[in-house]
C-alpha cells in the first residue's frame, strides 16, 4: 500500500514531520517497508529562463540557448528541441547532474563546434512523462533558479506500508489516517460524503441471478450522461503515478483513486457500449471475456461475471471487460459499486491468474457501509471533472448492516498483557478507531462494544485487546520472566523426535553441512522421480506449476540447491535439512527425515584443491560417513546395523544401501544420486546423500542415571593380524567383515578393510579382500600358540560363513 505524505493530510491534520509519522505507523502495526523522495532523484535541476535561442551555426536541427539559472552569469546551452525559443522558461541540470531517463551523469561538451554546459530537459529525460519531442514548456510566471521539484510539487514524500491480510481498513488513505489519529498524531479530517440526488431513474437496469445471495450481497448503479472524457486533471495524474499507477483518462483514474484512498473498488461501464440490463450471474461454459488487460479469460459456473445481452462484460470483482471500457469517446457513463464474496473473488483470481487491485481489496474484505456513499463520491468527481448530468441510483440486493457487538470488561487488558490503562484511555482508544461504546448495564466496569463495519477482523475480546495495545505503544509492556519451580526439578517438554530433530541438526552442521530450508512442495517431475513407487499427492490449489505436489524426499529440494549454487561458482558445497516428508494420505505418512547431499569434492574432511594432491570428488563413502555420524550423535547402537542393497531407484543401484535394523525396520538410505535422475533435474553429478526417517529410528535404552561410565582403558598393548581372503567377485566385503568380528568377540576390538584386489594372481570371477583384525588382550598378554588359536579360528568363520579362502 503507496501513499504520499501530502495525500495521507487530506485526512489528518497533523504538525508531525516525516520521520515521526513512519515512526508511528510501524509502531501501531502499519509496518514502513520504503520512504521515497522523488526530489532526491531530481536534485539539481531548475527553473530557467531561456534568454536567447539562436541557430546552431553547423546543424540545422539544433539551437544555441542562453540560459539564466538564476545563478549569475547565462550558461551556453545546444539544444535540439524543436520548441526551444527565445523567452520561454524550461527545467535545466548543470554539468554534473545524473539524468534519470537516460542513465548518465552531463558533462560539459562540444557539439558540432559550439560548446554545451548543461542541459535542458524533456518529460521523458526526468522520468515524469514519456514525452521526449520537446523540452518542458513551464508557465512564464515559473520563478528562475527554485529547485524544479520544490516548483513542482514534486518533493512529496512517498510511504509504502506492508499490510496484514487482517487490516483491510488501511487499504485506504482515509484507514491509515484514521489509526494515525487514535495514535496522538493529528485530527482526522476525511469529509463526509454527501448523497447525491440526482435527476430521473437510472435507466440501465440491475438484476441478481445467484443461488446464495451472500456471493453477491448488493449492487449499486448510476448513469451520468452528457460528460467529457478525457486525461485527468495534472494534481490526479501526479497522485497516481507516485504510487506506481499510470494515468489513463479521467473516469478510470477516479476509480483507482478512490480504490486507495478509500479502500473502495469501482467500476465504470461506457452506458453506450452495455446492451440491456445488467445481470449478475454464475459464468457459463464455453464463455469467455476479453478484459481491460488485453487478455482472453475462459470462465465457469464457479466464477460470478457481469452480463449484458450479449454475454459477460466484467468479471466481478476482479476486473472489467475491454469491450464496455471507457475512452475518450465516452459520453454517458454507468458507475457501480458492489459487495462480493471475498471467498469467491480469491479463488476466482487463483484459477485465472489475475492479480488486481480491485481483487487484492474485495479478498480482504471491504466495508459494506461504504457501498452506497462510493457511487456518491464517485458521480461527486466525475461531475466535477468531467461534467454532465446524474439520474438516480438503483439497487440490487440490500447493503448488508454488520452488528457485531462484544461485552468488554476493561481487566482484559491488564490480564492479557500486564499493561495497565486507565478506563479513560481505553474508552478513548476504541472510539478514535470508530468503535461505539456504552457501559453494560450489569457492571460498570464492563464495556458494551459495537464494531465499525470496517472491521470484519474484530471477532472477540482478545482483538479489542490487541487494538488497545498496539495503539497505546507494545513498548509500555513491561517484560515479566515466565514463573519458574524453585522446589521441584523442572521436567522435559520436549518430545522425543522433537530433542531428536536438534540433535540431527547439531550433527550435521559440525559434519561441515550448512542447513538449507528448501519448499515442501516440488514439481511434478520430481516427485515422481524420489516417489519410489509410491502415489504422488497433487495440491488442489498450487502457488505455482512448478510446485504442484508434496515432497516425498528431502532429497529433490536440496539437490536442485546444490544445482543452483553450482550455476553460480559455488560447485563444492554440502547441505543438510531436517524437515517433513510426505508420503501418503495417511495419518503415519507424514514423517520428518534428515537428510544431507554433498557435491563437487565437498569431502568431509573439507572441500576444495590443495597442493598435496589432487582434489578429490566426493563419492558414496563420504554419504555413508554422514549417515552414521548422525546415528552415533543421536546415540543410537549401531551393533545391529545392517547395510544391504536395494535402495530406491533415485540412487546409483551399485554406489548406495540400505540402513536397517531387521527386515522390518528399515530406517534410511545413502548411495550416489542415479545420473538418470541428475539428468532430469538439469544438475551435473557427482552427487551423493543419505536421509534418514528419524521416527523410525530405535530409541536408546534409557539409563536409571546421567552419569558417565567408567573409563576402561586396557592395561596390554593390542595386536594386529592382517588376512586376505579370496572370495566371490559379488560378495558384499561387509559379510567379511562381519564374520571376522565374530569370530572372537571377546578379543578382536575393530577389523578394518585395507585392500581389495582383482587381476593377476587371482582367478577370474574372485577378489581378494584384505582385512586387519586388531587383538586387544585385558587379563593377560596373549602367547603364540593364542594368537594362532584365534587367527585360524577367524579363517575357519570366515570360509565357513561366505566361502572364502586364505590367499596364498
Amino acid at each position: 500500500m503507496k501513499f504520499t505524505l501530502s495525500w495521507l493530510k487530506d485526512h489528518l491534520k497533523t504538525e508531525a514531520d516525516l520521520q515521526t509519522i513512519v515512526d508511528t505507523l510501524t509502531r501501531i502495526g502499519l509496518e514502513v517497508e520504503h520512504v521515497t523522495d522523488p526530489a532526491a532523484a531530481l536534485a539539481g535541476f531548475v527553473v530557467a529562463s531561456v534568454i536567447e535561442a539562436k541557430q546552431h551555426p553547423n546543424a540545422d536541427r539544433l539551437r544555441v540557448c542562453s540560459v539564466d539559472a538564476g545563478g549569475g552569469a547565462p550558461v551556453q546551452v545546444v539544444c535540439g528541441a524543436p520548441n526551444a525559443r527565445t523567452g520561454m522558461r524550461a527545467v535545466f541540470s548543470p554539468v554534473g547532474t545524473f539524468i534519470p531517463g537516460k542513465g548518465i551523469t552531463l558533462a560539459a561538451g562540444v557539439i558540432r563546434g559550439v560548446e554545451s554546459n548543461g542541459m535542458l530537459c524533456s518529460g521523458a529525460e526526468l522520468e515524469l512523462s514519456e514525452d521526449h519531442d520537446g523540452i518542458l514548456d513551464l508557465p512564464a510566471d515559473a520563478p528562475v533558479g527554485v529547485l524544479y521539484a520544490q516548483y513542482a510539487g514534486l518533493d512529496d514524500p512517498i510511504i509504502e506500508i506492508n499490510l496484514t491480510p487482517n487490516r483491510p481498513d488501511a487499504m485506504g488513505v482515509a484507514g491509515i489516517a484514521r489509526d494515525l489519529a487514535a495514535a496522538g498524531l493529528g485530527r482526522v479530517t476525511t469529509p463526509p460524503v454527501a448523497p447525491i440526488v440526482g435527476e430521473g431513474a437510472c435507466p440501465t437496469q440491475v438484476h441478481i441471478e445467484l443461488d446464495d445471495p451472500a456471493l453477491a450481497p448488493a449492487f449499486a448503479l448510476r448513469r451520468v450522461s452528457g460528460m467529457r472524457n478525457g486525461p485527468s486533471p495534472a494534481w490526479l495524474q501526479a497522485r497516481l503515478r507516485a504510487i506506481g499507477l499510470r494515468p489513463i483518462n479521467t473516469l478510470v483514474d477516479i476509480t483507482n483513486l478512490l480504490a486507495f484512498d478509500r479502500a473502495r473498488p469501482l467500476h465504470v461501464f461506457d452506458a453506450a457500449k452495455v446492451k440491456g440490463a445488467l445481470v449478475v450471474r454464475r459464468g457459463r461454459p464455453g464463455e469467455s471475456l476479453l478484459a481491460l488487460d488485453g487478455k482472453t479469460y475462459k470462465l465457469d459456473e464457479t466464477m460470478i461475471v457481469i452480463a449484458d445481452d450479449t454475454g459477460p462484460v466484467s468479471l466481478a470483482g476482479i476486473m472489467g471487460g475491454e469491450a464496455t471500457g471507457c475512452d475518450e469517446t465516452t459520453t454517458d457513463v454507468l458507475i457501480e459499486s458492489a459487495l462480493w464474496s471475498p471467498s469467491r473473488i480469491a479463488a476466482t483470481g487463483r484459477k485465472l491468474g489475475i492479480v488486481s487491485d480491485a481483487r487484492y481489496r474485495f479478498e480482504r474484505g471491504i466495508d459494506p457501509a461504504f457501498c452506497v456513499p462510493g457511487v456518491d463520491l464517485a458521480t461527486k468527481l466525475v461531475l466535477e471533472l468531467c461534467g454532465g448530468t446524474a439520474s438516480k441510483m438503483t439497487i440490487a440486493g440490500a447493503v448488508p448492516e454488520p452488528d457485531t457487538r462484544i461485552l468488554f470488561p476493561e481487566s482484559e487488558v491488564r490480564r492479557l498483557t500486564g499493561l495497565e490503562l486507565s478506563p479513560e484511555e481505553i474508552a478513548r482508544t476504541l472510539e478514535a478507531l470508530g468503535f461505539t461504546l456504552a457501559r453494560s448495564a450489569g457492571n460498570a466496569d464492563t464495556l458494551a462494544v459495537k464494531v465499525p463495519s470496517w472491521r470484519p477482523d474484530i471477532e472477540g475480546k482478545a482483538d479489542l485487546v490487541e487494538e488497545v495495545v498496539r495503539i497505546a505503544g507494545l513498548e509500555r509492556v513491561a517484560p515479566r520472566p515466565l514463573p519458574r519451580a524453585t522446589d521441584a526439578i523442572a521436567t522435559a517438554i520436549l518430545t522425543p523426535l522433537q530433542r531428536r530433530t536438534r540433535q540431527a541438526k547439531r550433527a550435521l552442521a559440525a559434519s561441515g553441512l550448512v542447513e538449507a530450508v528448501t519448499w515442501s512442495f516440488v514439481s511434478e517431475r520430481q516427485a515422481e522421480l524420489f516417489a519410489d513407487g509410491r502415489a504422488l499427492l497433487p495440491l488442489a490449489n498450487p502457488i505455482a506449476a512448478d510446485l504442484s505436489h508434496m515432497r516425498p524426499s528431502l532429497l529433490p529440494g536440496l539437490v536442485a540447491a546444490l544445482g543452483r549454487n553450482a550455476a553460480r561458482g559455488h560447485g563444492d558445497l554440502a547441505l543438510f535439512e531436517v524437515g517433513q516428508i510426505f508420503r501418503g494420505m495417511g495419518e503415519g505418512d507424514q514423517r520428518v527425515a534428515a537428510t544431507a547431499v554433498r557435491g563437487g569434492t565437498a569431502r568431509p574432511t573439507g572441500p576444495g584443491r590443495h597442493w598435496s594432491g589432487a582434489a578429490a570428488k566426493v563419492d558414496v563413502f563420504a554419504a555413508k560417513a554422514d549417515a552414521l555420524a548422525i546415528l552415533a550423535a543421536l546415540g543410537v547402537p549401531t551393533g545391529g546395523l545392517q547395510l544391504v542393497t536395494g535402495a530406491s531407484a533415485a540412487f546409483h543401484p551399485g554406489r548406495s544401501a540400505v540402513l536397517r535394523f531387521g527386515p522390518k525396520n528399515v530406517i534410511g538410505q545413502f548411495g550416489e544420486l542415479h545420473p538418470r535422475v541428475l539428468a532430469a533435474l538439469d544438475v551435473d553429478g557427482p552427487i551423493v546423500g543419505f536421509e534418514l526417517i528419524l521416527d523410525d529410528i530405535p530409541a536408546p535404552k534409557s539409563k536409571p542415571t546421567k552419569a558417565k561410565a567408567r573409563l576402561d582403558l586396557p592395561d596390554f598393548m593390542p595386536l594386529a593380524r592382517d588376512f586376505a581372503f579370496i572370495v566371490d567377485a559379488g560378495l558384499e566385503a561387509g559379510e567379511i567383515v562381519k564374520a571376522v568380528a565374530g569370530a572372537e568377540r571377546t578379543l578382536i576390538g575393530e577389523v578394518v578393510i585395507f585392500d581389495v584386489y582383482t587381476g593377476t594372481g587371482v582367478p577370474e570371477g574372485k577378489k581378494s579382500v584384505a582385512v586387519t583384525a586388531v587383538l586387544q588382550p585385558r587379563e593377560k598378554t596373549l602367547t603364540d600358540a593364542e594368537i594362532e588359536a584365534v587367527a585360524s579360528k577367524i579363517v575357519a568363520d570366515v570360509g565357513r560363513k561366505t566361502g572364502a579362502v586364505l590367499r596364498g
